[in-house]
């Protein structure tokens, strides 16, 4: 088990040695899963996170952001992505979109994944506002 596939990483230059007999399966619903992620800057103009920096209440809003900021920039590298920070403010959510038309869900007391679920819904209301 010596035969390896050599692949570098493009954000931390670090190479990785992966054995051969390793497959990465990806079905159609995890593909379209992951496809509105690359579409957020064809339905939405401008994506603003509000929280604060220290509150429990924001605490899974700087976690999305954590976790998900640098994957949506790559993939929409001119969409502002714009992240702000006041302290005792309500984590809080905004698209917006054609004409300054500007939607908005507080986050508190959502998880992460359900924050993600969130944007989502935002981008797909982008979509039925072309439409």
């Amino acid at each position: 088990m010596k035969c390896c596939v050599t692949t570098s990483c493009l954000f931390r230059r670090k190479i990785f040695r992966v054995p051969t007999s390793v497959f990465i399966v990806l079905t159609e619903s995890h593909l379209a899963e992951m496809a509105w992620r690359g579409n957020l800057s064809k339905n939405i103009k401008e994506l603003r996170l509000l929280m604060c920096q220290s509150s429990p209440a924001s605490a899974s809003a700087r976690a999305f952001v954590e976790k998900n900021y640098k994957e949506l920039k790559t993939l929409n590298p001119k969409l502002p992505i714009l992240i702000r920070e006041c302290s005792g403010v309500e984590p809080q959510l905004w698209a917006r979109y054609d004409l300054g038309v500007e939607r908005g869900i507080k986050l508190e007391g959502m998880t992460e994944p359900q924050i993600l679920k969130a944007l989502e819904d935002l981008v797909k209301a982008g979509q039925s506002l072309k439409a």
